[in-house]
């Protein structure tokens, strides 16, 4: 399956937003939006020109593409889904997108990054419901319960994790219990329950042309 191998920090220069891709270094001095807040290249400095409709709709779709590590087809796949869907086309992709176990695993407090939430998912570290699951784009809905393996529960890498995000503000879409290792989804957040900072009205022009 095709990945992305470039370095992950290209990626919040490009965009000129943090993506929070790398974890605690997001929040750090070594942020290198921080310290090079330029897109990459040898000409990431001079990229100041005015970018068209289509240049703001496509960059908005990258934007949410990255944030949530999916890939071209996944994407669109997840768009046509949402056309499906009563309410509102850009909401709905959102939701989607939320409901995806490796953001959910990351949402929980159980990963630091949703890149190490997919690998955790990825090596069979978590049930859904009670039944192995190691497919990340695994979609969720309300009532499902995600929990960290038994065996799992007692690594020291996740012993770790947990202690990192003790203070994590509780999310209402979720009802999370560290100590045991699980999270219920209470329900699919609501727009302004999700954090990603783009205008997902002009992914949806741009499906749309």
């Amino acid at each position: 399956m095709a990945r992305y191998t470039d370095a992950t920090c290209r990626i919040c220069r490009r965009e000129g937003e943090k993506l929070f891709l790398k974890g605690d270094r997001c929040y750090s001095d070594k942020c290198a939006l921080a310290r090079r807040a330029y897109a990459p290249g040898q000409h990431g400095q001079g990229r100041n020109r005015k970018l068209s409709e289509y240049g703001m709709q496509l960059r908005e779709k990258q934007k949410a593409r990255k944030y949530y590590g999916v890939l071209e087809g996944q994407f669109e796949g997840y768009f046509e889904l949402a056309t499906k869907k009563q309410g509102m086309t850009g909401e709905n992709l959102l939701k989607i997108l939320e409901s995806r176990l490796d953001n959910v695993v990351y949402r929980a407090g159980f990963a630091m990054s949703r890149p190490e939430a997919r690998q955790l998912v990825k090596h069979s570290h978590f049930t859904v419901n009670g039944k192995k699951v190691n497919i990340p784009s695994y979609l969720l809905k309300a009532g499902d319960v995600v929990a960290i393996r038994e065996k799992s529960m007692s690594l020291d890498k996740f012993k770790a994790v947990i202690e990192a995000n003790s203070s994590k503000p509780a999310l209402n879409w979720l009802s999370v219990d560290r100590a045991k290792g699980t999270a219920t989804v209470v329900n699919l957040p609501n727009r302004d329950e999700i954090d990603l900072p783009v205008q997902e009205h002009l992914i949806v022009e741009l499906y749309s042309k």
